[in-house]
C-alpha cells in the first residue's frame, strides 16, 4: 500500500478515532487552548484523520515530554515531535515537516557574545524539562550547567541564571519585551517529525512519512504556517 486510505484505519487508529497529542507549549507548532487548539499540527492531525475517514481526537499538553509519554503509554496513536536520538529508541519518525531553531537568550550586559561562549563553567542554562534543545544540550554541553523547569523562562528569572535556551520565535520575543539579547548563531536546527509508536508496522510507517512528503510539497505545510501566523521554514524533501 503507498497511499494514506481507510484500509490503514485499523493500523493507525485502533479505537476507531485517530487520536493527536498537541503540544501547545510550543507557540511554533501549535495555538488557541486546549478547548480550540490550532496550528499546523493540528491541521497535520485533520488530514490524517479524513484521508483515513475516522473521527479526530485532539489531547492537548504542554510540553514535548508530555507528549513523548501519551504515545509511548498508548494514550494516543500520533504526536508531533523533534528528532532526537534519546527519542528514536521508543517512537518511528517520519521525515522533518518543520525546521525549527533552538537559541540562546542572556541579559543585555551579559559578557557572551554569541553561543559558541555558552558552555563554559559557571554558565547556568535555563532549559524546559524534555524539550528537544533539553535533550540536545544534555549530549552536547561539556561545561556549562543545564537547570531543567516546565516553563525554561521563569527557571531564568527565579534563579537568576546566566542564559535561557528556547526556540527562536518565543525567545526573539520574550527577548524583546524583557531587554534581552538573542545570541548567535542558533545552537540548534530543530527537526519537527510526526511520530507514531515505535512498534508501527515499518509499511505503515512508510505511508504516513510518504504523505507528510505530500504536505510539504504541494504547500499544506507552509499554508498551515502562515495562517497561524507563524514563520518557520518547511523541512526540505527528504533525502
Amino acid at each position: 500500500m503507498d497511499s494514506l486510505s481507510p484500509d490503514l484505519a485499523p493500523a493507525l487508529a485502533p479505537t476507531g478515532t485517530l487520536r493527536a497529542v498537541i503540544n501547545l507549549g510550543n507557540p511554533v507548532l501549535a495555538q488557541g487552548t486546549p478547548e480550540a487548539p490550532r496550528g499546523v499540527t493540528v491541521a497535520i492531525a485533520e488530514h490524517l484523520a479524513e484521508r483515513l475517514g475516522v473521527p479526530l481526537s485532539l489531547v492537548t499538553v504542554e510540553g514535548a515530554r508530555h507528549s513523548l509519554a501519551a504515545l509511548v503509554d498508548g494514550e494516543v496513536d500520533v504526536a508531533f515531535l523533534a528528532r532526537e536520538p534519546a527519542r528514536e529508541a521508543e517512537v518511528a519518525f517520519t521525515a522533518a515537516y518543520v525546521v525549527i531553531e533552538g537559541v540562546h537568550v542572556v541579559a543585555a550586559d551579559s559578557p557572551l557574545t554569541s553561543a559558541d561562549e555558552v558552555d563554559r563553567e559557571g554558565v547556568r542554562i535555563a532549559v524546559k524539562e524534555g524539550s528537544a534543545y533539553d535533550l540536545y544540550l544534555t549530549r552536547t554541553v561539556q561545561r556549562a550547567e543545564l537547570v531543567r523547569g516546565d516553563v525554561a523562562t521563569e527557571v531564568y528569572e527565579t534563579q537568576g541564571l546566566e542564559v535561557c535556551a528556547g526556540v527562536r520565535q518565543p525567545m526573539e520575543s520574550y527577548a524583546t519585551e524583557h531587554g534581552l539579547r538573542v545570541l548567535e548563531p542558533a545552537f540548534q536546527q530543530i527537526q519537527q517529525a510526526v511520530a507514531l509508536p515505535r512498534d508501527a508496522d515499518p509499511e505503515t510507517v512508510a505511508v504516513v512519512a510518504a504523505e507528510v512528503e505530500r504536505l510539504k510539497a504541494d504547500g499544506s505545510i507552509a499554508r498551515a504556517l502562515s495562517e497561524s501566523g507563524v514563520a518557520a521554514t518547511v523541512a526540505p524533501p527528504a533525502g
